[in-house]
């Protein structure tokens, strides 16, 4: 017995024993988790003698526990569970419910942190709608649209101002369910997704209209999976933030349609000329039908690719119920609109020059404005027709052409810079200069006129030489002594050389620069033939003031920039502009421009009920013809020619651009009341008395032969002076023998019809009075000369008898071909000219003295500033003043806002 207590642990048991107390708690060794060896060895070695203790433990412990299995898990395995309950098996299902859980969970766990890693790459400004690149919207003189310029071209409308058609249209062909989704359609991507795949190409795409706008707005074109992503994130804040009504309307605000033209308003403008409200059916489908591939699909590169792609989408709107099967059928039976190859009419050649010119007049532009211009859009298409219809009927290789049109303000009514704005935008008008030729020439008679030469004055055409150059008249041939008047109407090449240089180069070019030539010019001989390139707008404005009566024309376009708002950002100061050219000299060049237009080189150019004046302009070889002329109302330019410099056929400023110019002017002047140009100059009037060629300073009164009396200048002594007084005969040169002039060299100075025979040729330019200009005669102040006359007995202005009718016409059967002159070939290299024979001696000079002159005397000297408060109450201003002179008032009524 000791023995066994000594070896044997005896373990408590939960059952009853033979006599034992149920409520005693018993453990055996069985029960727990690990037995002791010594346990496990007594175990065995009890065999059959334990076998009576061993059910009754269990059965104790299974009568125990039998309330406590209920709580087992039921999991598989041997025991099974945490009590020892048996769990089942799960089936394939339900392991691949597990992995989806999974793989759902941490799928978006990992597409969660590439959301917001590609939302944190966003530039900070993605979170701020950009403002829309501001739109110029460019207008004529009266308001009516001429264009729309800027990066989009064209303003931003609402779309309750576009047509219905259009934003039904693009949502049929690009995003159907766009009042559905909420920015990114998982329907659309899976259908486009589909299509895709059968159709074994991309052929549809899975964007919405509100991921397009996040792409054009915020994002570059890149196929990229960030920009996708990025994408769709915007997609999402701009449905947040915006209706759908706002993201259609930018949309359809921002999308490029092609050709330059971003939004609905410019895409409408460009291709049929409407505005967005506008717009058929056809043309909206025409649009929307574009978006797919702006330059592939545009209706003026493919007009059958765009017509198919229209079609699609009108089947598209049909299934989409947005028309119906009868507006469908008319549609698709409807003749296809044309759509403009570019921007096409003569107005974008205006708007082009106004964009070149806006920056300089108002810096940088941060918002839509609208810029009012001078244009006249009528003008502006009478222009373009009459240069396209002279062009296209033309057969003597005539390829371009441009014209100008300015009024006695400088404003621009009228630019055309090429036969069609489509087929070139290159502004030949203002941005191409060539050589004018004669049309230069009056800018050399104005300076001779300035200089004491008068229209009647006598000059020599005749051979001459400077250097080695030796020019010609267009017929190579030569008149003998003529009126200036007459050289003008002839242009003759000769006399126009001779009088530039009498004055000097230098002082023709400061004439050409203070009427508004901008362009350098040479200062040669070779000046008075319009060798010098000039633009066509710069040569039309010089011509201006003798259109406006001597007041300065500066060409110009714009007259007021304003937001949309109404605030002013820039206009035209409204001051008057000042007198460049004196009354007088504005009367004989508008007298002997008449001449051109009513009997010389530029009568096809002549129009009824208006007196109009001009000169033509033609070039070696006959690359370039002019004309410009002027009336009372407007000044117009024309220019014809090629691009590439040939030659036209005998086209002459005298023919074709004569023909263009009286074919606009008489359009532009139709309906308006006849106005004649300023001053009264009656060319060979009794009272005209012709002035030398030694041109003096300013006039003060005539001796009794006729001859001009200068202020501070020095009379020559012998005969009588001024008022009859005898002069000493010792001073006075040898009377000239009949029939002669007196040895002088230079322009003749001869008054038609008063001398027995005309001034002998010329044919030598020298040094100038000055001496310092080799060549030329510099502008400084010249010695008088007296105008020699045979008797004192009343001439008439021409001779019975023209002193050169014995020289023939040109083309005397028949009309002139030309119309013109051309050079007798190009100038060589000018070398040293001849030198220029002296004048002759005339005796010693005596000094007028004021004191010495009668008491009625009436003198014309400098002017003396006098102020207003000393003039007497009656006196009568005259010159430049505050408002212009009184005398031309009415011809600024409404220009000057007098």
């Amino acid at each position: 017995m000791a023995a066994r207590r000594k070896n044997d642990r005896i373990e408590p048991t939960f059952g009853s024993s033979r006599g034992g107390d149920e409520s005693e708690i018993r453990v055996s060794a069985d029960d727990r988790a690990v037995l002791p060896a010594s346990a496990a060895a007594n175990r065995n070695a009890r065999g059959s003698r334990g076998t009576r203790r061993e059910p009754e433990i269990e059965a104790t412990a299974t009568r125990r526990s039998s309330k406590s299995r209920d709580l087992s898990s039921g999991s598989s395995g041997g025991g099974g569970g945490f009590f020892g309950r048996r769990r089942k098996r799960r089936s394939l299902l339900g392991h691949l419910v597990r992995l989806c859980v999974l793989l759902a969970l941490w799928g978006g766990i990992a597409g969660a942190a590439v959301i917001g890693y590609f939302a944190v790459k966003l530039p900070q400004e993605a979170w701020a709608i950009p403002a829309r690149p501001p739109n110029v919207k460019i207008v004529s003189v009266s308001g009516d649209l001429l264009a729309d310029r800027g990066t989009t071209g064209g303003e931003a409308v609402a779309l309750d101002r576009m047509s219905p058609y259009l934003p039904q249209a693009v949502m049929a062909i690009e995003d159907r369910r766009f009042y559905s989704h909420w920015g990114v359609d998982p329907i659309g991507i899976v259908r486009a997704f589909s299509e895709n795949v059968a159709a074994g190409e991309t052929v549809q795409g899975g964007s919405t209209l509100t991921q397009q706008l996040a792409k054009n707005v915020f994002l570059n074109p890149d196929q990229t999976i960030q920009r996708k992503v990025q994408e769709a994130i915007l997609a999402l804040w701009l449905e947040h933030k915006f209706t759908k009504d706002q993201i259609l309307e930018m949309y359809l605000n921002r999308v490029y349609f092609g050709s330059g033209a971003t939004g609905v308003q410019a895409a409408a403008r460009r291709y049929f000329d409407k505005n967005a409200d506008e717009l058929s059916l056809v043309e909206a489908a025409t649009l929307a039908g574009v978006l797919k591939a702006p330059s592939r699909l545009s209706p003026v590169r493919d007009a059958a690719a765009a017509r198919a792609r229209a079609e699609i989408v009108l089947q598209a709107m049909e299934d989409e119920g947005f028309i119906t099967q009868a507006e469908f059928d008319a549609a698709k039976a409807a003749k296809p609109t044309k759509a403009r190859s570019f921007w096409t009419g003569p107005e974008h050649y205006a708007a082009d020059m106004v964009m070149r010119d806006l920056p300089l007049l108002v810096g940088d532009i941060k918002e839509d404005v609208v810029v009012s211009t001078t244009i006249d859009l009528t003008l502006e298409k009478s222009a373009q027709a009459a240069i396209a219809d002279t062009i296209d009927k033309a057969t003597q290789n005539v390829s371009q052409g441009a014209l100008v049109s300015i009024d006695g303000t400088g404003a621009i009514r009228a630019i055309v810079g090429g036969r069609d704005y489509a087929t070139s935008q290159f502004n030949r008008a203002s941005e191409a200069k060539r050589q004018p030729g004669s049309a230069f020439k009056p800018f050399v008679y104005e300076t001779a006129l300035e200089y004491g030469v008068r229209p009647e004055t006598i000059v020599d055409d005749a051979p001459i030489r400077i250097g080695n150059w030796t020019p010609s008249n267009y017929d190579n041939k030569f008149r003998g002594p003529v009126t200036v008047a007459d050289a003008v109407m002839k242009s003759l090449n000769t006399v126009a050389v001779k009088l530039t240089a009498e004055v000097g180069p230098p002082a023709v070019i400061e004439t050409a620069k203070r009427m508004g030539i901008t362009s350098p010019l040479v200062d040669n001989a070779s000046l008075a033939l319009g060798t010098s390139e000039v633009s066509l707008l710069e040569l039309t404005g010089a011509y201006a003031p003798f259109a406006n009566g001597g007041y300065q024309a500066t060409p110009h376009l714009v007259n007021k920039v304003t937001t949309v708002s109404g605030r002013v950002i820039y206009e035209r100061p409204a001051e008057v502009p000042p007198i460049i050219v004196t009354s007088d000299i504005v009367g004989m060049m508008n007298a002997m421009l008449t001449r051109v237009v009513t009997s010389g080189t530029g009568r096809r150019a002549a129009f009824p009920g208006w007196q109009a004046a001009g000169k033509s302009g033609t070039t070696q070889d006959f690359k370039d013809a002019w004309f410009v002329g002027y009336t009372a109302n407007l000044t117009t330019g024309v220019w014809l020619g090629n691009d590439n410099g040939k030659p036209m056929r005998q086209v002459t400023g005298g023919t074709l651009p004569a023909d263009v110019w009286k074919t606009f002017m008489t359009a532009a002047h139709e309906g308006l009341p006849a106005m004649p140009l300023p001053g009264n100059y009656r060319i060979g009037d009794p009272g005209n008395t012709p002035v030398a060629s030694g041109y003096g300073g300013q006039i003060i009164g005539y001796d009794a032969s006729g001859n001009p009396v200068y202020e501070n200048t020095e009379l020559p002594s012998g005969g009588t002076d001024a008022y009859g007084e005898p002069v000493p005969q010792e001073a006075l040169p040898a009377d000239p023998a009949p029939g002669s002039l007196p040895a002088d060299g230079g322009i003749a100075s001869v008054v038609p019809g008063q001398d027995d025979r005309p001034a002998e040729p010329d044919v030598g330019l020298g040094v100038g009075r000055s001496g310092v200009q080799p060549g030329y005669a510099s502008r400084g102040e010249p010695e008088p000369r007296r105008i020699f006359r045979r008797d004192d007995a009343p001439r008439d202005p021409y001779p019975a008898e023209d002193p050169y009718a014995s020289v023939p016409e040109p083309y005397a059967d028949g009309p002139d071909p030309y119309g013109d002159d051309v050079y007798g070939g190009p100038p060589p290299e000018y070398g040293e000219p001849a030198r220029m024979r002296p004048p002759a001696d005339i005796g010693p000079p005596r000094v007028v003295r004021r004191g010495d002159l009668p008491a009625d005397a009436v003198l014309e000297g400098p002017a003396r500033q006098v102020r207003q408060q000393d003039l007497p109450p009656d006196a009568v201003l005259e010159g430049p003043a505050s408002g212009g002179r009184a005398s031309d008032r009415s011809l600024f009524r409404g220009l000057f806002g007098n």
